[in-house]
């Protein structure tokens, strides 16, 4: 975890009060060293809110889904790296980032599905390669699930399919309850240690602290429905094998969140997926190892029909 010196540095820095609905960090804590991706944001107005968003380039689309606490800039290296080729679209769930903070008590991983298809409607995009990570990732799963013929590729990242147990989804609704009475940043430096491999959190200290960046920004109140709703969510498991493209999975060995049985049970679900284990990795593989990430989507993403090869083919059969 981050020493008692990086802990107190970064909580000077953040600037932030107790019931804030933003807390505002410094742009030196906002970016991983090596990336330099600022954007101004696009606004749809989709299913009854509002979501922040950024649509690059043309190509084929690939949608990408933030995990909790976090917001779209997690995905900044691979929009950098893949946008020369490929539409990327990134967007900040609702609740989080500059997405609105919904009313609701609580955001079911249904309606956040549902949020994603108005959004490709918006984006006059038919079919997109949805990716995920760890909460982003069981949205995709519901997005599976609701809207399979909006798929033309799925990754799942540092996910799990599995409905909580009561225990868990009781933690689950504890962690929103303290979201809302401590704000963000007193739950988030807790979870450092089991967000990043211990190594990362050592040898890295710019990526714990664009990730505690992240966090400190996340509205409490949009994180809180956020868990809630995860704490309501059905078992995907069985909704696996119906998932007809073409599917990678990648988790990291030392995440604490999921594991390597975890996913390897959903590569023999998923009828074609394949598995990518990162050694020495934590919950953020994309942050902790961006090069081999990056490379790993660009070889998946190669195995892709495009909509003129799969029109290709049609009229040649």
């Amino acid at each position: 975890m981050l020493s008692f010196s990086e802990s107190k540095r970064f909580r000077r820095a953040v600037q932030c009060r107790r019931g804030a609905a933003v807390c505002k960090v410094p742009a030196s804590y906002s970016k991983v060293k090596g990336t330099n991706m600022p954007f101004t944001p696009q606004f749809a107005s989709v299913n009854g809110t509002s979501l922040a968003y950024r649509d690059t380039s043309a190509g084929m689309p690939i949608l990408f889904i933030h995990g909790h606490p976090f917001n779209q800039s997690m995905w900044d290296a691979q929009v950098d790296a893949l946008r020369w080729k490929h539409r990327v679209i990134t967007y900040d769930i609702r609740g989080y980032g500059l997405s609105q903070v919904p009313a609701a008590e609580a955001t079911t991983l249904e309606t956040l599905a549902d949020d994603i298809a108005d959004l490709l409607d918006h984006l006059k995009i038919p079919t997109a390669v949805i990716t995920g990570l760890s909460m982003g990732g069981q949205i995709a799963m519901a997005f599976a699930d609701q809207y399979p013929q909006r798929l033309s590729g799925l990754i799942l990242a540092a996910t799990f399919p599995q409905a909580d147990t009561p225990e868990a989804a009781a933690t689950r609704r504890a962690t929103a309850d303290r979201f809302l009475t401590q704000g963000s940043i007193p739950p988030g430096i807790e979870m450092l240690p089991k967000l990043l491999a211990p190594a990362t959190i050592k040898d890295h200290p710019d990526i714990a602290l664009k990730v505690l960046s992240m966090i400190a920004r996340t509205s409490p109140a949009g994180a809180a429905a956020a868990l809630r709703g995860r704490a309501q969510r059905k078992d995907y498991t069985p909704t696996l094998p119906k998932i007809a493209v073409p599917t990678l999975i990648v988790v990291g060995t030392e995440d604490a969140y999921t594991n390597v049985d975890t996913a390897k049970v959903m590569q023999q679900s998923i009828p074609h997926s394949r598995l990518e284990i990162f050694e020495g990795i934590g919950h953020l593989p994309n942050l902790e190892a961006t090069d081999r990430f990056n490379a790993v989507l660009h070889n998946f993403l190669d195995t892709i029909p495009t909509q003129n090869t799969k029109a290709a083919a049609r009229t040649a059969g």
